[in-house]
This record gives structure tokens, sequence and C-alpha cells, in this order.
């Protein structure tokens, strides 16, 4: 987004604020909350592109920065952010590997401050990791590489490969994955459904989203 972020209704799309916070590469809403996720980026940035800023729009202030409660810096390049109510049932992080293609996990649960500990390795793709999602309970890891052909889905706790999803064919980015469902680059929504005795209903629905630059619109 090159512009300031504007709040949309989404019933009626229509506008409910606009502020001045420069250029913004990512931005996420918790639910129908007054807090935003911003990261700022693109060609006119006020903030950095590698802190998460915790924007509270209820705050009455002409100066947008008094509306700012927290806010996460990290020593690289903030590639996405999501804002939920609930907390994950299993403190798990899952990052892609030093390895083309692997996956590591930790469990934050048994860590301690001032010690560290090894991660466990999941060798999940032939290419470099794209999208990496945890399910609600955290006992349930899946993958996608930049090919974008197949999503993989790894027990956690064991580290074996439940199941394969195949997207399609021809290469392209994930753009965005929940356990449930897939978007890419090419404007396709994917949506896999399965069934009790473990088989999988996968529904693809073409030209889905169009992505496109925000000069297109």
């Amino acid at each position: 987004m090159e512009n300031d972020p504007n709040e949309l209704n989404r019933v009626d799309l229509q506008v409910q604020d606009h502020e001045q916070v420069g250029s913004v590469a990512l931005c996420s809403m918790l639910h129908r909350s007054n807090l935003l996720a911003v990261v700022g980026g693109g060609v006119n940035p006020k903030f950095s592109e590698i802190s998460v800023l915790i924007w509270d729009d209820a705050r009455e202030s002409r100066d947008p920065k008094d509306k700012l409660v927290l806010e996460f810096t990290f020593t690289k390049l903030v590639l996405a952010v999501r804002m939920r109510h609930d907390n994950l049932e299993k403190q798990l992080l899952v990052f892609p590997g030093h390895k083309c293609g692997s996956l590591q996990l930790v469990d934050l649960s048994n860590t301690k401050p001032g010690t560290s500990s090894a991660p466990f390795t999941i060798n999940a793709h032939q290419s470099e990791i794209a999208c990496v999602a945890l399910n609600q309970p955290g006992s349930v890891a899946a993958s996608a590489s930049r090919k974008g052909t197949l999503i993989r889905l790894f027990d956690t706790t064991t580290r074996d490969k439940l199941v394969e999803l195949r997207r399609g064919t021809d290469p392209a980015t994930l753009y965005w994955y929940t356990p449930g469902s897939a978007i890419s680059v090419d404007g396709t929504f994917h949506k896999y459904v399965f069934t009790p005795d473990g088989n999988c209903n996968h529904e693809a629905f073409d030209v889905y989203l169009d992505i496109c630059d925000d000069d297109d619109f």
C-alpha cells in the first residue's frame, strides 16, 4: 500500500477514518476492533520495515504517534503480521531453516530466560519456503514452497508428514494460507475440506481475487 491506510467498513465499504502515517507494507486489523498492526514500507514510509506497530484508533489525538500503544522491533524485515483474540494452545515457533526448503520448530514453553535450545528440523520442500501456518492447538504445521504447487502438513510432535495437498500444476507464489484454504499470486482461491474418514475434498475458484498494484484501481 503506497498510500496511507484507510479503515473500511466491510459491509458497505465506507471509509471510516484516514491517517497520515506514510506508506505501509503490511496492515492487519484485530477482527472488527480499533486495533491495527502496521508495518512501514513502500516509497514514503514513516515507520521502519523491521518494526510492527500496534495502533489504537480509538484514541483521539491529532498526532498519529499518540495512537501507537506497542512496538515490536526485529533484526530483519517483517514479512507478515496477523492478529487474533485467542492464543495458541501450544507455544510453538515455526520458521524457515538455514537449509533450503526446511522448517525449524521451537517449543517456547520449554525455554527458560538466558538459555537456548536447538530447534527441531523438518525437510519440508526442495525449494525455498514461501508460507507457513499453524492450526489452533499448534499440533499441525502447514508449509508451501515458492514453487507453489504443493502444500504439506506435518505433525509438530513427531515431525512426520501427515498429508500433501496439491494446489495445481503451474508454479505460483502463495500469498495467504490457513489450515483450510490458500490464495495464490494468480488470484485463485483453493479450499480443502477433510472428511471424517480422512479424505480431502479440494475446491478451486479461478480468478477469485485480482492481485494487482494500487495504481490499477
